[in-house]
């Protein structure tokens, strides 16, 4: 998701609100911001070893990718060990004598309480969601040389990869912006054709208004994205949200704030649908 506006347009607010109703698990921020936002940040259970504040440090990729990947490995250990504690548990509760490796597997699960101690997950036994926001980054060194950036982007979805092939943890990315794009250190075209969602707050710019129309023009006409730009923007907070993989059950891919969907059709005549 990319999120738009100028300064005190409201972009943070608007990316915790969502932050705050999905399933995320674990949330990296980069950027200095976090200092101003130690509220959202606290809400949003930002832990301190996730928060990377120097944009210009290029290794900041490799050690997010990193981290993802030792949740892939972490959950294969855990849900071995599982299957270790099971299979001691059905020879235990059975009939059966103690046979084969069960003195080891006895070794390892039996706690100083007395009692067997089932192995535990920090998520569950379960994938977890995880997401990293790039709030206000632009002309740092992550977006001036952005190689390790568009591979980020371009691959997300592949990291923390599992050894029995099974898909990917993956990686949700948030990019909170002043502009679409920028002279030198702006988001590059790899990473405005990834976006599936926009969040555009107002802007005075007809030039930015022709650059988002852009960026959406694979799936969006540049009339259809302007009438809607148009209506949602009303007043000082107000956002048009767009949404380029929309779900069946949803009546547009275009929203005035989160909760009003515009609805346009060839004629030009306007429906708004309100949730």
């Amino acid at each position: 998701m990319i999120i738009c506006g100028k300064r005190g347009s409201g972009k943070s607010t608007a990316c915790g609100a969502i932050l705050q109703h999905l399933p995320i698990d674990r949330l990296f921020w980069v950027g200095s911001t976090w200092r101003s936002n130690r509220e959202l940040i606290k809400r949003l259970k930002v832990q301190p070893e996730d928060i990377y504040e120097d944009t210009d440090d290029l290794t900041v990729i490799d050690k997010i990718k990193a981290e993802v990947q030792k949740e892939a490995e972490d959950l294969e250990r855990a849900e071995e060990e599982l299957k270790r504690y099971n299979a001691l548990m059905k020879v235990i509760n059975s009939n059966s004598p103690l046979i084969g490796n069960t003195e080891e597997l006895l070794a390892q699960f039996y706690g100083l309480n007395g009692e067997f101690q089932k192995p535990r997950h920090r998520w569950n036994f379960r994938k977890p969601c995880i997401g990293c926001v790039f709030d206000d980054c632009l002309g740092s060194m992550i977006y001036s040389k952005p190689r390790k950036l568009n591979a980020l982007v371009t691959f997300s979805r592949h990291l923390g990869t599992f050894k029995d092939g099974r898909p990917a943890i993956g990686l949700n990315l948030w990019f909170l912006v002043q502009s679409i794009k920028a002279q030198t250190g702006g988001l590059t075209k790899v990473i405005r054709n990834n976006a599936s969602q926009y969040m555009m707050f107002k802007s005075h710019s007809v030039k930015e208004q022709e650059d988002l129309a852009e960026a959406v023009s694979g799936e969006v006409p540049a009339w259809l994205f302007l009438q809607s730009d148009g209506y949602a923007i009303q007043d000082k907070h107000d956002l048009l949200f767009i949404d380029l993989n929309k779900k069946p059950t949803q009546p547009s891919m275009f929203r005035r704030n989160l909760n009003e969907y515009i609805i346009i059709d060839q004629s030009f005549s306007m429906e708004v649908s309100k949730t």
